[in-house]
């Protein structure tokens, strides 16, 4: 566990903020009056992958690191009095617990697993209009990465186990924190717009919905407004005490829009994490481009805020891996190391790497596709590998921002950055060059941890501005006004990733010769 102190006065109370992500989990302390920053700590997490496509957490683990993180904090301001909780957390993860123990009843299946393709493919091979029925009422295409698919995997293994049916309950992390610390059954409705179960004009599970997936509404959780009344600590918890309310929850992208102050079209953000989310709200709760996802970013004051999303599935875990791949210690500072190997050399050598590791998110949405290096020769160096990683992260996030801006009905001026990654002022550049257009990173990377506290801050009563000067580092502006040849040759490289044929006829490397490859 990790831990950072900053001596500030109490005035009102502090505010206790927990941001569960998929590789750790933070805490933070705040003044409830102020926002500064009391204390920080974080517990990490563990992941497993105990087979091809497969990716899981220990659902314990998840909320022990949790509590680890929680007395962090407090026990650097021992005298603290909490007056409130903000939670933003990891989305999709899906929990299978039972009521009567409170214990997990199997692993918590992580948002990238994606055990669950075959039967989703299975599933529209069954009912044809699947596809159209959900995207039309929940927004979201059908793909393992949400959590009905896994809900139902994780339900069935439970019962199989020797479970009772009517003792076993589900829900994403925010509901598995909320259940561990109140004992309420219940999910914010950001998270549960993540599902495939939530109706999007209703706000509400949906008969039709949970049918096709075979779902029993028992099983889940009430979805309430983000700013609704979560419970109160049932019990003492470690450091922290029974009678705590649970204020505000947040999906960590969410929160970390809400932190940015990004709440009309034309605003948006990216969070680079393990992997990463691009979000911009919405007026228009329809369907979005193809390949990008409408969800509630969040309902508060009694109306909901919609947005479009693309999700990147292998970001932060891309450059984890060319790291690891390229010999960096373990235990050391990886995308440092990283950034300090591609600042060797001035471009990629004609490297393109696409890591789908477990096929593409957004805008493909291709579970087929494969992980691919393309332009590797004699003279390739470790700098130019560790330049192409940072690439691929970057030409993701361009490839989402064209499809979110496709059907003209919004431009993102400025794109603000959070997130783990962001450390990499290299990696910032090279996406302001592919985007075109500035871009505005956060100057602490607990973006979601502090949207989560602003909202909870709000229940009381106390404003927070959304971007106070010092949370902001300088604009990264763009200083290439010519990425159309790196453009074409990620294009192209995201072409062999999935299967396609791709003419060496044409040396421009044009987008129309990117063809199906018909077997």
């Amino acid at each position: 566990m990790t831990r950072s102190g900053i001596a500030r006065p109490l005035r009102d109370g502090a505010l206790l903020a927990i941001d569960q992500g998929t590789t750790n989990t933070k805490a933070m302390l705040l003044d409830a009056s102020t926002g500064l920053v009391l204390a920080e700590a974080s517990a990490p997490t563990s992941i497993a992958f105990p087979a091809p496509g497969w990716v899981e957490q220990d659902a314990e683990r998840l909320w022990t690191a949790t509590m680890a993180a929680v007395d962090g904090c407090l026990e650097q301001q021992p005298e603290a009095r909490v007056v409130g909780i903000g939670i933003s957390n990891q989305r999709e993860t899906v929990v299978c617990w039972s009521r009567s123990t409170g214990r997990a009843l199997g692993p918590a299946l992580g948002w990238q697993d994606a055990r669950t393709t075959a039967w989703c493919a299975d599933l529209l091979e069954r009912e044809p209009s699947a596809a159209q029925t959900i995207r039309q009422r929940t927004g979201l295409s059908l793909d393992p990465m949400f959590s009905a698919p896994k809900f139902r995997t994780s339900i069935d293994a439970a019962v199989a186990g020797g479970a009772d049916p009517t003792d076993v309950a589900v829900g994403t992390v925010d509901a598995w924190l909320v259940w561990r610390l109140t004992g309420q059954h219940v999910t914010e409705l950001g998270n549960a717009s993540r599902t495939l179960l939530l109706d999007l004009a209703s706000l509400a599970w949906h008969d039709d919905l949970l049918s096709l997936f075979g779902i029993d509404a028992a099983r889940l959780p009430e979805p309430r407004p983000s700013d609704a009344s979560f419970g109160v600590t049932s019990t003492r918890h470690g450091r922290l005490p029974a009678g705590v309310p649970v204020l505000a929850v947040l999906a960590d992208s969410h929160a970390a829009l809400y932190h940015h102050g990004c709440t009309t079209p034309g605003t948006g953000k990216a969070t680079y994490g393990t992997g990463t989310s691009v979000m911009s709200p919405t007026k228009d709760p329809s369907a979005g481009p193809h390949g990008i996802a409408t969800t509630v970013a969040w309902h508060v004051g009694g109306a909901p805020t919609y947005a479009r999303e693309g999700n990147i599935v292998a970001s932060g875990s891309a450059l984890d891996w060319m790291a690891s791949t390229l010999g960096v210690p373990e235990g050391t500072a990886g995308g440092a190391h990283l950034t300090a190997l591609a600042g060797e050399v001035p471009d990629s050598g004609g490297v393109c790497f696409v890591p789908a590791f477990s096929g593409l998110g957004a805008p493909y949405w291709d579970r087929s596709a494969v992980g691919v290096l393309v332009g590797v020769s004699g003279g390739t160096t470790r700098g130019h590998l560790a330049r192409a990683a940072l690439e691929a992260v970057a030409h993701q996030v361009t490839d989402v921002v064209e499809a979110m801006e496709s059907d003209g009905s919004a431009r993102i001026d400025t794109l603000h950055a959070d997130g783990g990654a962001t450390a990499s002022g290299l990696l910032m550049q090279v996406q302001a060059d592919l985007l075109g257009r500035p871009l505005e990173v956060a100057s602490s990377p607990a973006a979601s941890a502090l949207g989560a506290a602003r909202l909870a801050a709000e229940h009381l009563g106390v404003a927070t501005p959304p971007a106070e000067p010092g949370h902001r580092v300088a604009p990264h502006p763009p200083t290439s006004s010519d990425a159309g040849a790196a453009r074409r040759s990620w294009r192209q490289a995201i072409a062999r990733s999935r299967g396609l044929t791709v003419s060496q006829t044409d040396p421009t490397l044009r987008d129309e010769t990117i063809e199906r490859n018909d077997p």
